[in-house]
């Protein structure tokens, strides 16, 4: 199992001096944006589509550094009622699936996006209660209309390609949680896995390590991140929270580097889990803390993650 990092976090450094920032600190995988949400600020995907002597110059620039690319990431909307905001998001996974099989890499990630609530809304909708009524109206065609017709053709897509989709589990999207991830895999198939964050699941009260092993195989991807719940603004206004993320003393949570959400503890059994269930791609540091500088996070982050990840084999157990 190795330990990476989001290159979005050394946006501001040229491709190769970025590989070098994050080798520095000790990782060897790097997650790299093709564009979408994450931006594509590490991965001119068009010209390495079109330029084999540009995609082979990519490919060695990470290879020479015994690193590898553990994932390309393209969160965008495919689902979005934009019709023009949708083909593009599309347009933007397909190229990221063909990038990934040239390169071999094993798995994409995505967000699996948002539909509207019903065919003549604008704005995509996101139901967090069953009631009133109408709300399951929405679920309906949400589910049934929209995001299992176009993730069905999606995953199908990328099966052809022999890559897996890593969908982030995160609120406000149609996939949000365990049993929305798990509805949408029986629906589409094998080809359609977590990218797996725990940071958006701590504060729904969920365990991570318990959510790893339900949801198994399915995860082909893992990000590092943390989440501080805040006991006294939860205890006021509970969880749901839309306060902007830079007003941290009032949000009920808040995401932080490894280590200052939960303690180590944590992250040893969230390690565990994954060990079980046999997985052993990298798992991937994000920096989102709003109370730490890019370097100070990821340094801390990383030092955190080498305490608890397992990096060798086990072995055989010659005592069992």
């Amino acid at each position: 199992m190795r330990i990476g990092v989001f290159s979005v976090i050394f946006q501001q450094l040229p491709f190769e001096q970025a590989l070098d920032k994050i080798l520095s600190y000790g990782a060897t995988a790097v997650e790299i944006g093709t564009g979408g949400l994450p931006g594509a600020h590490h991965c001119p995907i068009d010209e390495l589509l079109a330029s084999a002597e540009k995609l082979r110059a990519y490919q060695k620039a990470v290879y020479e550094r015994d690193m590898i690319i553990s994932a390309f990431s393209c969160h965008w909307n495919p689902l979005d009622p934009n019709q023009e905001f949708a083909a593009a998001s599309d347009e933007l996974f397909r190229k990221t699936v063909r990038l990934a099989e040239i390169c071999g890499v094993p798995a994409i990630n995505v967000m699996a996006g948002l539909p509207a609530g019903s065919p003549t809304d604008k704005m995509p909708n996101w139901v967090t209660c069953p009631w009133p009524p109408h709300f399951q109206e929405i679920l309906d065609y949400q589910w049934n209309q929209v995001a299992i017709p176009y993730w069905t053709k999606a995953a199908k897509y990328a099966e052809d390609h022999n890559v897996k989709i890593g969908v982030e589990m995160h609120p406000g999207m149609i996939i949000y949680n365990v049993e929305t991830m798990l509805r949408m895999r029986e629906a589409c198939g094998p080809a359609m896995g977590c990218n797996f964050d725990p940071s958006h699941l701590f504060w729904n009260g969920v365990d991570p390590a318990a959510a790893i092993r339900t949801l198994g195989d399915a995860i082909v991807h893992v990000h590092a991140k943390d989440c501080y719940v805040d006991p006294y603004n939860v205890a006021v206004n509970g969880c749901n929270d839309h306060k902007n993320y830079t007003d941290i003393p009032h949000r009920s949570w808040t995401f932080r580097t490894i280590g200052y959400g939960h303690d180590l503890k944590v992250w040893k059994d969230i390690v565990t889990a994954l060990r079980m269930i046999g997985y052993d791609n990298a798992i991937s540091l994000e920096h989102e803390d709003g109370m730490m500088s890019f370097d100070e996070g990821v340094q801390k982050g990383l030092a955190a993650l080498r305490e608890v990840v397992t990096v060798e084999s086990p072995g055989e157990m010659f005592w069992a």
